[in-house]
């Protein structure tokens, strides 16, 4: 994008500054990978932690379980905002896990660390829109392992963590012991929750039913080429007019301030390439208080700490801020911000609105969603109910 273009997106205001979503217009398609980046920090204000980690089968048969994931991330999200402790918005922290696949080393187990644990949804969207299938050595215990001993896990006794193991392949293949890497989990207070892509009966009898009962988790059986079931509402094209209007609201800062923001509208590409309604998910989802950009939307970052503009270099800025002096730039945050909380507040109503017609056309229908998401979301309930969480739709 053009700095002269950008410049016009960021400084835009004027008398549509509070206007409600209207239509998209024009057909207009919404559309930077960096490296993974480390947890961003919290503040003292933070209650708890919600930290799940997907560790995700990528073998050549896995195909259905990846487009699964991609179909159902914003969905799960979605669900992880709904959860509270003590009345308070827990951080949501996701990581991602690939296994299984030829393509990555056999002394590391044919294992990778796509995502440390992190508060970056965009950076989890496009790393999984990366994944490939490839081969096939799936060692669970090994996967589990490396993920309780490299992830930084939470030490507050009211954290929520949480392994998701999805694959096919016996749950004991491979030299280590899944036995010891799940008790080792569960040493820590982390869930260890089993997900078998195949035949119920099948899954109890390769171990995986076994793995979730000595994790304190939940096991679940999924048919992983089955495609997710989208239902479309009168509310979505009005979600999509928002999601724009909103994205319109960041303001780049830093070194990767433009990358990190071209990689927000790929994200929302990637989400409507799936379907409409799922594109309406992440928009809702983008609503909420874990969708936070503050390493590089300034609205954010001062949002966080409201003395950032004095520790920020001229060349930190955008092009079209450095001429500016402080009280200049202070304005224009804060007319971002006003902006972005008014169109949150209306994405936030239409997100109850629309889930409440998908409630509405599924009861109707008498048909259970059963896929992973499905089997996440119905675990993550359930656990969070026994550990003294609430939900609060």
């Amino acid at each position: 994008m053009k700095t002269s273009l950008l410049a016009g997106v960021l400084l835009l205001g004027g008398s549509s500054l509070f206007a409600k979503c209207g239509m998209p217009g024009g057909g207009h398609e919404p559309g930077g990978a960096g490296m993974p980046q480390v947890r961003q920090a919290s503040s003292p204000a933070d209650n708890t932690r919600v930290q799940v980690a997907l560790l995700l089968d990528t073998s050549n048969s896995m195909d259905g379980l990846i487009d699964q994931a991609k179909s159902r991330l914003w969905n799960i999200i979605n669900t992880l905002t709904t959860l509270k402790y003590k009345g308070k918005t827990p951080v949501v922290e996701i990581a991602l896990y690939e296994y299984g696949n030829d393509g990555l080393a056999a002394e590391g187990n044919f294992i990778r660390q796509v995502t440390p644990l992190t508060t970056d949804l965009d950076l989890i969207s496009e790393k999984l829109f990366s994944l490939r299938t490839n081969g096939g050595s799936e060692y669970c215990g090994a996967v589990i392992r490396e993920a309780v001993k490299k992830l930084e896990w939470g030490h507050n006794e009211a954290d929520m963590k949480l392994i998701y193991i999805a694959g096919n392949e016996p749950f004991s293949q491979g030299g280590i012991s899944y036995k010891e890497a799940v008790a080792a989990a569960l040493g820590r207070n982390i869930f260890v929750n089993t997900i078998f892509c195949g035949n119920k009966s099948e899954g109890v009898e390769t171990f995986w039913k076994d793995g979730a009962d000595r994790g304190k988790g939940k096991y679940f059986n999924i048919d992983p080429d089955q495609k997710v079931r989208f239902i479309e509402t009168p509310y979505d094209a009005r979600i999509h007019a928002c999601n724009e209007k909103m994205n319109r609201t960041y303001i780049g800062y830093g070194a990767m301030g433009v990358s990190k923001k071209q990689n927000q509208e790929l994200q929302d590409k990637n989400a409507g390439s799936i379907s409409r309604s799922n594109y309406a998910e992440r928009a809702v989802s983008k609503s909420k208080a874990v969708y936070k950009n503050d390493s590089w939307d300034l609205v954010d970052r001062l949002q966080e700490d409201k003395e950032a503009l004095n520790r920020l270099k001229k060349d930190e800025l955008p092009q079209e801020l450095r001429d500016k002096d402080k009280a200049e730039i202070e304005k224009i945050v804060a007319a971002k911000s006003k902006e972005r909380a008014q169109i949150r507040k209306e994405l936030e109503e239409l997100g109850r609105q629309r889930q409440a017609y998908i409630d509405a056309e599924q009861k109707k229908a008498n048909v259970a969603d059963d896929d992973l998401g499905a089997a996440i979301n119905t675990s993550l309930v359930s656990l969070a109910g026994s550990l003294g969480y609430t939900v609060e739709k």
